[in-house]
């Protein structure tokens, strides 16, 4: 599958070649990082580690704090999609629009001014759910910078939202994270030492 992706997302995501294309793969390169255009976030590197806080490992879960720079003049609007690529069909588990073309962030478990449907049908960040023989899944948190308001309800599927930018997109950016399901055996011998 790495003959599908462009040379720059091959490198990023490294490891291997991903189960699933993620959308970012659509876009022409020199949008990528068009204008200085980056994505970060105070909770994790780059390539690193997403802690269990914002997974399904955790009760209270919620979703990581982001930052980004300044979009490409011209834009009207960001738009924000986080993809698992090691999962058949890269499901989605945050998809949020409206965001100001602007540089800005989401604060940890923020509320986004729209968000569509994840990949379990509701419209909030779906916390990674991954069992121990799953192995390491990466998680890419994809920005899209439009010339053009998305202009949907909120709800709307990820489908609808790349159909209403596509060819529209100016500057994009990207950040991987990586998860893997706790070893529950060492939780537990944890639990039983010495109280």
């Amino acid at each position: 599958m790495n003959e599908t992706l462009p040379p720059w997302l091959g490198a990023l995501l490294g490891d291997g070649p991903p189960r699933a294309v993620p959308a970012i793969a659509s876009v022409p390169e020199e949008v990528v990082g068009a204008g200085g255009l980056v994505l970060t976030s105070a909770a994790f590197a780059n390539g690193e580690a997403l802690d269990e806080s914002f997974t399904a490992h955790e009760e209270d879960a919620v979703a990581p704090p982001l930052d980004w720079s300044a979009p490409p003049s011209g834009t009207a609007e960001l738009l924000l999609l986080v993809e698992d690529v090691d999962a058949p069909g890269a499901p989605c588990h945050w998809l949020v629009w409206g965001l100001p073309a602007q540089r800005a962030k989401l604060l940890e478990g923020e509320t986004p001014p729209r968000a569509g449907k994840n990949a379990a049908g509701n419209s909030e960040w779906l916390p990674p759910p991954l069992a121990a023989e799953d192995g390491t899944h990466r998680y890419l948190f994809q920005l899209f910078a439009s010339d053009v308001a998305v202009d949907l309800p909120p709800g709307a599927t990820r489908e609808q939202v790349l159909a209403r930018i596509a060819g529209r997109v100016t500057g994009a950016a990207a950040l991987l994270a990586r998860f893997a399901a706790p070893d529950e055996d060492w939780d537990e011998a944890e639990d039983d030492g010495p109280g």
